[in-house]
């Protein structure tokens, strides 16, 4: 049987060759040479429409144009065949230097690395009318860009549009490679980061009512899309859902969302908030745009821990500094409102979230304190199997004495169990339980 690598290997090679052809017709044209077409347009693709491969699936899910064929492979080469390009670093002898028009930089290696400015000159040549069109395949709404396909990164902030190096994102590359898409790396250009847990329902421990509030968004992740599609809802409600976890810190909230995702199979991004905000006007935004956009399309969670530092109250406007954070607010604000995805903020207090946001909230959930019979579960649950309990160790009596949050019971557990391990037994003493809650309530500023 063909191997997935195998179908994709054919299925590229043939691209490839065609791309050369494309390209070597560009140069022939540009620079007065016999060619054998009048246009690059007349070089037709390869007819991929009964492969199986996962780049051919691509090629046709897409509907992909030839210009934007070019541009996939044009982004592909420096990967599967950086030789291709070398021809770009033929020098002009009139000036002594490389041809402007041809764009392109140099990485670190001395390899050529495509532009936008690359693409202009293998589609459109000299021709200013086919350039400009081409630059629509870079606007925010087209699928290269809301689906994480191929993309521009700038160099810096004054950067020409066209000559910022044109990149085909980690995950389609994967997909048309191996054909496993690679999940999309931490950066500041895409500012969140996958997380997941092993556990299971079971193992939440969580107020009646808070657990009440949040099975409610799991219903709408399993019948949302019947409800605004087949019911006919869609005009008549928001699209999306978003919802707001406030409580102390480690009372569950993270674990919620990582939960929510598993039990419905949908992934969870955690968006880092130092890599969003940006001192440059603008950059928060169109960072916050490339996560919201692949959220939107993939069905991903996303998870705004600490969410005050992007959703916090809006200031008075003393200055620039403060309508620029104004205005960050209110992007923020319009963007999540149409977010058709799954949107959670965590806070500590509800209260510092600006009003704005509060009334487009689905749900507003409070994650408690443990109260002594949650925290009775937590302990019980807590320790592995092997784990021993001395005699004297009533979890009744510490459940009711001590005020623990989860996150705190379970740094207890993980410190007893380890010393009973360093003792070269299994045994968990009550005397390195009260060490361990000792050393939790110092950190919590609650004193012994």
């Amino acid at each position: 049987m063909t191997s997935v690598i195998e179908l994709n290997a054919r299925d590229l090679e043939q691209e490839l060759a065609w791309f050369a052809r494309v390209f070597d017709a560009r140069f022939k044209l540009y620079f007065g040479q016999d060619a054998d077409c009048q246009s690059v347009f007349e070089i037709a693709p390869p007819d991929l429409g009964t492969s199986e491969s996962a780049y051919a699936g691509f090629v046709r899910h897409y509907e992909l144009s030839f210009a934007e064929r070019v541009a996939v492979v044009l982004g592909l080469a420096p990967h599967l065949r950086p030789q291709l390009l070398d021809i770009f670093h033929t020098r002009n002898k009139t000036f002594d230097r490389k041809f402007t028009e041809f764009g392109g930089i140099h990485d670190a290696n001395g390899d050529f690395v495509p532009t936008a400015e690359t693409l202009a000159f293998i589609l459109a040549g000299g021709d200013l009318q086919a350039r400009l069109a081409l630059q629509a395949m870079f606007d925010r709404d087209h699928f290269f860009a809301k689906h994480d396909i191929l993309r521009l990164i700038p160099q810096g902030r004054d950067e020409p549009f066209m000559k910022a190096p044109l990149r085909l994102s980690e995950e389609c590359l994967g997909l048309v490679t191996t054909g496993h898409a690679r999940r999309p790396d931490l950066s500041a250009e895409f500012p969140a980061r996958h997380i997941e847990t092993q556990l299971d329902w079971s193992d939440l421990v969580l107020h009646p009512g808070t657990l009440t509030q949040v099975r409610e968004i799991e219903i709408w992740l399993r019948h949302g899309d019947t409800l605004m599609g087949e019911w006919a809802m869609g005009h008549k409600l928001r699209p999306g859902y978003r919802a707001l976890f406030y409580g102390p810190p480690g009372t569950g909230k993270t674990m919620t969302a990582c939960l929510l995702g598993r039990s419905t199979g949908r992934e969870v991004y955690k968006v880092d908030l130092s890599l969003v905000v940006s001192k440059y006007i603008g950059e928060t935004e169109k960072n916050l745009a490339r996560v919201f956009d692949q959220a939107q399309h993939k069905g991903w969670i996303l998870f705004f821990d600490e969410a005050d530092a992007l959703f916090g109250k809006r200031t008075e406007t003393r200055d620039a500094h403060d309508r620029y954070a104004n205005q960050e607010v209110s992007f923020l604000l319009q963007r999540i409102e149409t977010f058709d995805g799954i949107a959670i903020l965590a806070s500590n207090q509800k209260d510092n979230i600006d009003a704005a946001f509060a009334r487009r909230f689905e749900s507003i959930i409070y994650f408690p304190i443990p109260r002594p019979e949650e925290r009775l579960r937590l302990w019980q649950q807590g320790f592995s199997p092997k784990a021993q309990l001395e005699e004297s160790v009533d979890l009744d009596q510490i459940a009711a004495q001590y005020e623990l949050c989860g996150a705190s019971i379970m740094n207890v557990v993980r410190y007893a169990s380890l010393q009973a391990l360093e003792n070269g037994d299994s045994l968990v003493t009550l005397e390195t339980l009260q060490r361990g809650i000792r050393r939790e309530r110092t950190k919590e500023g609650k004193g012994v």
